[in-house]
């Protein structure tokens, strides 16, 4: 018996990417990289553009966690007696960023690619004020 479920919905015919809005938005998703890409190609879907946007700046904010990451700790790891315990926190807390990063990245790529808007915590109406949409 063949699967009976509908296809994702797709918001009107191609634009200027070539590509079904569904599609790219989730390959607008990728953190930073994509977000650049699909913010500069397409010009006209809002759709795309908002993840665009939102991608952009959760992959901005992952790099600059990343940033203050290393720098921490790399002045609190090397700590004689408590560098280590420094560094056991510090590692911890990263790899706890990490996965709610993943979390939130896979989240978007889904809610992206069936046609839902959905704003990452905080990220979102920072994306939809920079693209002119309203909530």
């Amino acid at each position: 018996m063949p699967d009976e479920s509908p296809p994702p919905p797709v918001s009107g015919s191609p634009k200027s990417t070539g590509l079904p809005s569904n599609i790219a938005a989730a390959l607008a998703c990728f953190p930073l990289v994509g977000g650049l890409i699909f913010y500069v190609l397409e010009k006209k879907d809002n759709f795309v553009r908002f993840y665009a946007v939102q991608s952009i700046i959760f992959g901005g904010v992952f790099v600059v966690c990343w940033i203050v990451y290393s720098i921490a700790y790399a002045i609190l790891a090397p700590i004689p007696a408590i560098g280590f315990f420094f560094g056991i926190i510090l590692s911890v807390t990263w790899a706890l960023i990490r996965v709610a990063a993943l979390v939130l990245w896979i989240i978007a790529m889904v809610k992206a690619f069936t046609g839902v808007r959905w704003d990452i915590p905080y990220v979102g109406p920072i994306a939809r004020k920079q693209v002119g949409e309203t909530s």
